[in-house]
């Protein structure tokens, strides 16, 4: 049956930046992601939700190229992941990790974050440095530029990793956990600094164990339940274990959590 076609004068559809098509991942032969479908528009923000063992990093380490999938399909601003090579579109911060980064001063680390946009060799532009400062700002550490990172709390370590992916000015910003080790007034700092991201066009995807204070800018949720999607709709709809970021999990300690099972008792 043909599609309907849109109304006269309504607004074209937005472009989608992120799509995953039928997509399974297994580790050590074991199954982690099971047949995931699912995209990401323009100015979109999703938050991908879950327990422990559902499968959610192990989603966006595969979206990101760090891990082969067994099947299925995986496109970037409409190109087959295999293909892409336009990286610099794309801020990625994985769950906090600052290994290798101790001795490094923290505008170092952010100046990182343009190296896609520079020349191999060529010293730092303009616009780089102009960049790396607005990125600092953004997260309210621009005072503590020229520290080490081993002079940082946990959460200004992680607010330091969050900055380096807005130096590079993404259209794509994928989060892992960003508000870990995040006390709640710099939470609320990163909710206003994505609202303006996700105005200006740019499209978030966001694993949360917390919703808390980036509730308000998700407009969808995908949740994640051993490797399957459970829910993809408003975050308004979610189970309730899953509005507070919690859920009851008692998961057999000789049990293997490599496919993703995790047993799941629900909040009343």
């Amino acid at each position: 049956m043909p599609l309907s076609e849109p109304p006269a004068g309504s607004p074209p559809a937005p472009a989608v930046v992120l799509s995953a098509t039928d997509l399974s991942v297994s580790l050590g032969g074991l199954p982690v992601l099971r047949r995931l479908t699912f995209e990401l528009a323009t100015g979109e923000a999703m938050a991908l939700l879950g327990g422990n063992g559902s499968g959610k990093t192990t989603l966006v380490r595969s979206l990101m190229g760090l891990i082969p999938v067994t099947r299925g399909e995986i496109r970037i601003f409409g190109v087959p992941l295999e293909r892409f090579h336009d990286w610099s579109r794309i801020g990625f911060v994985p769950q906090k990790s600052t290994a290798g980064l101790s001795g490094a001063k923290v505008k170092e680390v952010v100046a990182s974050g343009r190296l896609a946009h520079r020349k191999p060799f060529v010293p730092a532009g303009r616009r780089d440095r102009q960049a790396v400062a607005e990125a600092l700002d953004a997260v309210d550490l621009s005072d503590r530029a020229s520290d080490e990172m081993a002079h940082l709390s946990g959460g200004q370590q992680q607010r330091v990793l969050i900055a380096r992916a807005l130096a590079g000015q993404p259209d794509l910003l994928v989060l892992d956990e960003p508000t870990a080790g995040v006390d709640l007034e710099h939470q609320e700092v990163l909710a206003t600094l994505l609202s303006r991201m996700i105005d200006s066009g740019t499209s978030v995807l966001v694993v949360l164990h917390e919703v808390a204070a980036l509730a308000p800018l998700i407009s969808r949720a995908l949740v994640l339940r051993e490797g399957r999607v459970v829910h993809d709709g408003p975050l308004g709809l979610v189970n309730h274990g899953h509005r507070s970021g919690h859920e009851h999990e008692h998961p057999d300690p000789d049990r293997q959590l490599l496919d993703g099972t995790v047993e799941q008792r629900w909040r009343s």
